[in-house]
């Protein structure tokens, strides 16, 4: 199968507030760009501070009766809509692909990871009101805890995967018995509009909530209203930052799912094949290295350094294996930065490569005329050559800021140590890959990596089951059932 659907006409899609699919109040709209085109494809609201009121007062009166139900009753609803996943499938990824431009391949397996996640999360609903302890407090004294929901929840997805951040956030926190008020990027939030249209169907009205608009017209408003009790951020630090002095005197949990340096460490003694594909996958193809792990600081160990390196250009220079082109063809293999913003801020950082006389390897190149000559429909689309830059050291900016493309370094190290040393040299710490056959170096680098998660001899992997958060300046708190409810104590007297 090669197109899988028509790029289809201008389309209007609305917030979902109360079960209902409305447009903003004073009818303001906003234009979602095809990124490998620049084309405008649809239409959202651009919503203000009134229709955030309307959305926080849908989501506060519908919970009570929400968090009242028998975790098992809530359980269901979740599992009614994992069940919905396979039937729009295919429209939920088109809408994904043409949001922030992500080829199709690379959504092939997300609708079956969407439905087991709202399938774990109904499961773990009935479990979390069985988390609380008891405790011996001394004679006479009995003390236990219980688990509570917090309240209304504010998810703020980030535009390069919002289907996925939307359910990580939503499965979780309404399986918790909170309320939940989704948050989707104005630059990509189709997907999250219809997504939450199809959810409202099945969920009792106000139980999830849907908003568009700029974060500077509803994004503060949000997260500061006295009605909303937790937020959880999957963004960047200067998001983050604006929630924390927007929250400073409306004080409320707080989860930040940040950015990334992430190192790649490949170890002489690896597997060569299998970690440069685990190199190529950690940054370029197929999702333009735009992931907050993306590997970006590939440090090779200088034995192995030319190889590695020699390997990586021959793959990423072959036109059979990096394929440009339209989106919705899965047989191409990469696709545009998802909006221009973020276009020119990873083309400067190419741009300071060749300002610094730093050699090259491959790519370097941005535009659509310069990545797909001979395809003119693609000319004004944010297309960007993977990139690899050798660099001597951790110290230049290519090395140490994150570029949230497909633009990563290769550096060189000797020892374990020095790998280490660099790997950590970053105020970042959301996750680092280890290449090795060396068990007890492989556990060594566990231990000492700076990082949230890290992976050996694979790389991105993460699952429901397993927490997934950073350290440092990549964040804290994970999006998990348990997160999403308070350790409530009581203590009895007994005597």
């Amino acid at each position: 199968m090669t197109n899988v659907s028509e790029k289809s006409k201008l389309t209007t899609y609305g917030n979902i507030i109360n079960g209902q699919s409305v447009q903003a109040q004073d009818g303001a709209v906003s234009n979602s760009i095809d990124p490998s085109t620049a084309e405008v494809w649809a239409t959202i609201p651009s919503s203000k501070k009134e229709d955030a009121e309307w959305v926080v007062q849908a989501a506060r009166a519908a919970f009570d009766d929400w968090a009242n139900l028998p975790a098992r009753t809530r359980g269901d609803y979740l599992r009614k809509i994992g069940d919905m996943i396979p039937e729009y499938a295919a429209e939920l990824l088109e809408l994904e692909t043409r949001n922030n431009g992500w080829v199709l391949d690379e959504y092939q397996y997300l609708a079956e990871v969407l439905k087991q996640v709202w399938y774990d999360a109904a499961g773990a609903a009935s479990l979390v009101g069985a988390q609380g302890r008891t405790v011996q407090m001394g004679t006479g004294d009995f003390g236990f805890t219980s688990r509570k929901p917090y309240g209304v929840v504010v998810g703020i997805l980030p535009w390069n995967a919002p289907l996925f951040t939307f359910t990580i956030k939503a499965a979780y926190a309404l399986a918790a018995g909170n309320t939940v008020i989704i948050k989707p990027s104005e630059s990509a939030a189709v997907g999250s509009l219809r997504y939450g249209e199809l959810i409202s169907h099945i969920l009792p009205p106000g139980v999830l909530n849907v908003i568009s608009g700029a974060g500077r017209e509803i994004g503060d408003y949000l997260v500061s209203h006295k009605e909303v009790n937790k937020v959880s951020l999957t963004g960047s630090k200067a998001t983050a930052e604006r929630i924390t002095k927007a929250t400073a005197h409306s004080p409320k949990s707080l989860i930040f799912e940040l950015g990334g340096k992430s190192p790649n460490i490949v170890f002489e003694d690896a597997d060569i094949d299998q970690a440069v594909h685990g190199l190529i996958n950690g940054i370029f193809t197929p999702n333009s290295g735009q992931i907050c792990v993306a590997g970006s600081r590939m440090l090779i160990q200088r034995s192995i350094y030319d190889e590695v390196i020699g390997r990586l250009k021959e793959l990423m220079t072959d036109n059979e294996f990096v394929k440009h082109g339209d989106t919705l063809d899965t047989n191409n293999t990469m696709g545009p930065i998802a909006n221009e913003a973020q276009y020119q801020s990873v083309c400067g950082f190419i741009d300071e490569a060749s300002k610094e006389g730093y050699e090259v390897v491959f790519g370097g190149k941005y535009g659509g005329e310069a990545v797909l000559p001979g395809q003119p429909e693609f000319a004004d689309g944010y297309w960007v050559q993977p990139t690899l830059v050798k660099v001597a050291d951790n110290s230049s900016k290519l090395a140490h800021e994150e570029i949230f493309g497909p633009v990563a370094v290769a550096i060189p190290f000797d020892t374990e140590d020095e790998a280490i040393q660099i790997a950590n040299d970053t105020n970042f710490g959301l996750a680092a890959g280890v290449w090795t056959q060396n068990l007890s170096l492989a556990h060594r680098m566990i231990d000492k990596l700076q990082a949230g998660n890290v992976w050996v001899n694979t790389y991105a992997r993460v699952g429901a089951d397993l927490p997934f958060s950073g350290v440092k300046e990549s964040g804290y708190g994970t999006d998990s059932v348990l997160d999403y409810t308070v350790e409530k104590a009581c203590v009895i007297n007994i005597r």
